[in-house]
């Protein structure tokens, strides 16, 4: 969006940019590749969910490889398309994409919980932005083994990244898909809580 357009005439391409982000992160590439696979739903498995996490209780290493890629690109794509008319039309890109991917209307609404499609999203925004969330969640998944509180802790420290890197409106976004990660996470902390919550490479 040209610095110079009347805000008046700005809506229609933030109302696009929110609407095009949220159709892309809406694709469930995690039912649609294990489906192509010959493996069913995926929904019918594990946690229930469609992200990469529980792809991977499917034993298709490759599949949950897969999905974890392209629920980050679409997380991506959209906000650097977004980027050619300026950053707060990226911004809404973002959260169109994330909000897709949580609650995609093909699914009922019931989509996954926004790990691979945050950082897809930072990506876009800000790649130093990523770089701190996964250095964050690898630290995290390191010490503590736990999957869950890795994206919690690299989620929460997200934002905080961003405004010390001066990016004042992709902090306040950042916190924002940072409690929306929370909310759908709600079950993992309550295991998280009780220490019931399985470690990564657990299993059964």
């Amino acid at each position: 969006m040209p610095e110079t357009m009347n805000w008046s005439l700005a809506w229609p391409y933030f109302l696009a940019a929110l609407a095009s982000g949220y159709l892309c992160g809406s694709i469930p590439f995690g039912l649609i590749l294990t489906r192509l696979a010959g493996l069913g739903d995926v929904r019918k498995i594990g946690s229930g969910n469609i992200g990469a996490t529980n792809v991977l209780r499917t034993g298709r290493k490759g599949l949950a490889a897969g999905t974890l890629l392209l629920d980050a690109l679409k997380g991506t794509v959209p906000v650097l398309i977004a980027w050619a008319w300026g950053p707060n039309t990226a911004l809404l890109a973002a959260l169109g994409a994330f909000l897709g991917h949580l609650f995609p209307v093909w699914l009922g609404f019931k989509g996954g919980k926004g790990v691979a499609t945050l950082i897809g999203v930072l990506i876009g925004l800000k790649f130093y932005a990523a770089l701190a969330f996964a250095a964050v969640w690898l630290a995290v998944a390191f010490a503590t083994r736990y999957s869950s509180a890795a994206a919690l802790v690299a989620s929460a420290a997200t934002p905080v990244a961003l405004w010390f890197l001066g990016e004042r409106q992709m902090a306040e976004m950042a916190l924002l898909l940072a409690a929306l990660l929370w909310w759908k996470h709600r079950e993992n902390i309550r295991r998280l809580a009780a220490g019931t919550e399985g470690r990564i490479g657990q299993k059964g």
